[in-house]
Order: structure tokens, then C-alpha cells, then sequence
């Protein structure tokens, strides 16, 4: 009988997700997930431009995976959650350590899902700010 609580579950299922995938090559770690909230950090190592800073392009990978999973959540096993639209703003740069993108919803609707992303330091100074919408739409047959 499998005693974890459900949010254990969840994170875990999302974690063995990762294998294969961008989000484990960049060693994205979910944290906490759920269609309201989604958590997870990155380490800056290995995920740097040449002058050794965390990568802009880095921040919007974790941005649209928590956002992207948030929508996944609320969508559901019959749907999928793709990416529409996402934005960044870069605030201050991380060189070590790791950094925690928490999504939190904007808007749920039937066919969009928004989120608001921060991307913080392990200081809690804000690196990023980011902004996803994805669409949400039926699975394709024998999906």
C-alpha cells in the first residue's frame, strides 16, 4: 500500500517525468505542484552563459516548464496544455547555488490557463519575472 500523501506523489510523478527530457538536462526539481501553484528549482551551475551568469534562456526553460505543468494539472488526463505565449523580464543575475521558479495561476478558464512566474535567488532576490499562457486542448486520438 503506498502511504505517501498526495502532493508526494504528484512531485514524485513529475520528477521521474523529467528523465529524458529538457527539464533533466537542465536538473529542474519539482518541488510542489498543483493547477494553483507549481514549484521548482535549478541549479545555476551548468546552466550559465560564458561569463559564468545563469542563462536568460535558462530562467524562461523553468519559467515555461512550471507554468506548463501548472496548466497540465488543471487540464487534466483527458487534455493537454500547450504553450501560447510567454514573456520575460530578467532583474538581477545568479552565479551559484540554486534558483526556484514558483507559477502561480492568473486565470483557469476552459481553453487558456495563465500563469505568473518569479524566478528567485536563494536569497529570495528576484532573478526573473515571466508570464505564460498556455492552451488548452483535447488529447489527439490514441494519444
Amino acid at each position: 500500500m503506498d502511504h505517501a500523501a498526495p502532493q508526494d506523489r504528484v512531485v514524485a510523478g513529475l520528477n521521474a517525468m523529467n528523465a529524458g527530457t529538457l527539464g533533466e538536462r537542465m536538473e529542474i526539481e519539482f518541488l510542489e505542484a498543483s493547477p494553483e501553484r507549481v514549484v521548482a528549482r535549478m541549479p545555476v551551475k551548468g546552466n550559465t552563459q560564458p561569463y559564468g551568469l545563469l542563462h536568460g534562456g535558462a530562467s524562461v526553460v523553468l519559467a515555461e516548464t512550471v507554468g506548463s505543468i501548472g496548466a497540465a494539472l488543471h487540464a487534466g488526463q483527458d487534455r493537454i496544455a500547450v504553450g501560447l505565449d510567454i514573456n520575460a523580464t530578467h532583474h538581477r543575475a545568479a552565479r551559484d547555488g540554486y534558483v526556484t521558479g514558483t507559477a502561480t495561476a492568473l486565470s483557469l478558464g476552459n481553453t487558456l490557463a495563465s500563469y505568473d512566474v518569479t524566478i528567485t535567488d536563494e536569497d529570495g532576490r528576484r532573478v526573473c519575472t515571466s508570464r505564460i499562457t498556455c492552451l488548452i486542448r483535447p488529447k489527439a486520438p490514441g494519444a
